[in-house]
């Protein structure tokens, strides 16, 4: 097998065959070069040294923090959920070229696992940075809006689980989830980009600090003059969050747990329909309004009974809304934040944003915002660089295919060649990802004759 370590290993069944370890000449990452030039174009991590602060001094500081902040993003975007990688990973030509900086001389490193480490946990989960890092979603959120501005905006609110198996802080057992867990707060808007995300102890519930985490987000669309909703669960029928969007001129559609009042209304429709029971369930609405005691007005409430062959009741929901459409167009307006729950899902899979294995909260908090911010960059480059032919891949479909390319690097005096494998990601899609990522950047500002920048 051979016992110089510049000597080529050979295999037994095929001794044509001849073994190269290369170390830094090779990458199964190069992908992420896509994902990189998307960064830079909207100007994304580039921004978040304005919002993050370095106390960093003197020595302590070899790696600066944009491009730390840029491995831990990229490291989680391309499936590495901890910094147990970093040590490899800094060593990868993708990645050190991904991260910038002094990283991609031909004689340095990325950072390794105990530099991120430090990073991670000591400077951003600092309460200032740690409140920045939860922000830092919205604002790239905003530099893709002023590249494809909105015609609407709907916000969907949802909780998820986080398993966990340690002894980690502010874990705790959920009997809903029936595992010990964390309880993670997320919105995201119509286009499944993740507008905010809060970490939350187990046993909290499903609503529990919705302020927190909506306050925020409507805050920042509130210069907005587009027509503006709502989407929630039974969790969510809360007579304050109700007042909050009336007041913010969003229309809404909740969900609410059903109770004599309001099945009292709907009792015309709760007895099987006469004749032999079709195999198609027959569904009815009905529209009618509704006073709760903790409520200061009345409000509209739709019904939706569906009765199923083979079932002795019927299925029945509420839906509190104040949006006027059609009780139907109601109802399948709110079955639409079922998207939601897949873009949960999607972040699950795709950047492991349920591994929360740190010791304290604040850690985890702060990896969570990290995994958030992975998961938008990546949900950018799906919905604004993808050819037709391929929008409809999923995010782990895009880790997997785009992401995961191998590629030999040969570096030049001028320059640094990737060589990628052309198998899942052909030249020419690989070409047209670049080129819409190329039309996103804005027009160069006009100056006149004085040096004033134009409009």
């Amino acid at each position: 097998m051979g016992d110089c370590q510049n000597e080529d290993l050979r295999v037994q069944f095929d001794r044509r065959l001849k073994l190269k370890f290369l170390g830094s000449q090779v990458t199964t990452d190069a992908g992420l070069l896509a994902y990189r030039e998307l960064d830079e174009t909207l100007g994304l991590t580039q921004i978040d040294a304005e919002s993050l602060h370095d106390a960093r001094l003197g020595s302590n500081k070899q790696h600066r923090l944009v491009p730390l902040l840029r491995q831990s993003i990229y490291s989680r975007l391309a499936g590495y959920e901890d910094v147990n990688d970093a040590e490899r990973l800094s060593v990868d030509p993708a990645m050190r070229h991904v991260v910038g900086g002094r990283a991609t001389l031909a004689d340095k490193h990325a950072a390794s696992t105990s530099e991120v480490g430090r990073f991670e946990t000591e400077m951003l989960s600092t309460r200032n940075n740690l409140t920045a890092l939860m922000d830092l979603s919205g604002e790239w959120i905003d530099k893709v809006h002023r590249r494809k501005p909105p015609k609407q905006l709907i916000l969907d609110m949802d909780s998820s689980v986080s398993e966990t198996y340690g002894k980690q802080e502010g874990t705790a057992y959920n009997g809903h989830f029936e595992c010990t867990c964390y309880h993670p707060l997320f919105v995201f808007n119509q286009f499944g980009d993740l507008e905010r995300a809060m970490l939350r102890r187990g046993n909290h519930a499903s609503a529990k600090f919705w302020r927190r985490v909506l306050l925020p987000v409507i805050e920042r669309y509130r210069h907005l003059s587009i027509p503006k909703f709502f989407r929630g669960d039974a969790a969510f029928a809360n007579p304050a969050l109700y007042r909050l969007l009336e007041k913010e001129g969003y229309h809404y559609a909740i969900r609410i747990k059903a109770n004599a009042v309001l099945e009292r209304e709907i009792e015309h429709l709760l007895t099987r329909p006469v004749g032999r029971p079709s195999r198609r369930p027959k569904v009815f609405y009905h529209s009618f309004q509704y006073q709760a005691k903790s409520w200061h007005q009345p409000r509209r409430v739709v019904a939706k009974v569906e009765w199923h062959q083979g079932e002795l009741f019927p299925r029945v929901g509420f839906i509190v809304t104040n949006l006027n459409k059609r009780s139907k167009n109601v109802v399948k307006f709110y079955n639409g934040r079922g998207t939601a729950e897949q873009w949960i899902k999607e972040g699950k899979n795709a950047v492991k944003w349920t591994k929360l294995s740190c010791r304290t909260f604040k850690d985890n908090q702060t990896r969570l915002q990290l995994f958030a911010l992975a998961y938008n960059l990546a949900n950018f480059l799906r919905r604004l660089a993808l050819p037709r032919a391929v929008k409809h891949w999923s995010l782990t479909t895009l880790r997997e295919k785009l992401v995961k390319i191998g590629a030999k690097v040969t570096r030049h005096s001028k320059y640094v060649t990737f060589q990628l494998a052309e198998v899942a990601v052909t030249r020419n899609l690989f070409a047209a990802i670049l080129d819409r990522i190329e039309r996103l950047a804005l027009p160069p500002p006009v100056v006149d004759r004085c040096g004033h920048v134009g409009a």
